[in-house]
């Protein structure tokens, strides 16, 4: 039966996930919308309609949210300050998603590039641009991340990590009790191809 001490360490833990989770969901799905939209003049005097998707835009925020999402794995398998700077990385890559979301909501070189290739040309310009909310869908989600990874930061330290049989096995060689001669002969016969069992 766990004690109060453990459960109470695991709630950030679990919140942590939460926010890492909810935080890449929303990049990850909003990167995939339209942000940005307007219009170009067509070679016969119409008027064609152009969208830019977030990872037409910008590939930053998509790129951190996964980078995030390793983190939070990594956290499992790392402790004491290697966990602190797991949760640095992770609030890095949530700040990096917030600014390469608010960089790419104002970036219209992208809807030129769409309106170019609509038309075939060398060159066009998109005029009246518009924004949907998909950008403050993603800056949500970094922030998310962010707050992910001060919460490691923060509490990290007292979280549990993955049993000692997850080492490497020259830290859980030091660690290991010898074994006894007989096991050890047991061990030797199954190298050598033999059946110690028969």
């Amino acid at each position: 039966m766990s004690s109060p001490a453990s459960k109470n360490s695991r709630r950030p833990l679990a919140l942590m996930l939460l926010l890492t989770a909810l935080g890449a969901v929303l990049v990850l799905t909003s990167v995939g919308r339209v942000w940005a939209h307007g219009v170009v003049a067509g070679t016969a005097g119409g008027r064609l309609e152009v969208s830019a998707t977030g990872s037409r835009l910008t590939g930053l925020p998509a790129g951190l949210a996964l980078v995030a999402m390793a983190a939070a794995v990594a956290v499992f398998a790392v402790r004491g300050a290697a966990r602190t700077a797991v949760g640095a990385l992770t609030a890095l890559a949530g700040l990096g998603a917030v600014a390469g979301a608010l960089l790419g909501a104002t970036d219209t070189a992208a809807l030129d590039g769409e309106a170019a290739g609509r038309l075939a040309l060398a060159g066009a310009h998109a005029e009246q641009i518009g924004h949907t909310a998909w950008p403050w869908a993603a800056v949500a989600g970094g922030l998310l991340l962010a707050a992910a990874g001060l919460l490691t930061v923060v509490r990290g330290r007292t979280w549990p990590a993955m049993g000692a049989r997850y080492d490497a096995p020259t830290r859980r060689a030091a660690a290991a009790p010898r074994p006894t001669d007989s096991s050890a002969e047991l061990w030797k016969a199954l190298d050598r191809g033999e059946d110690p069992t028969g």
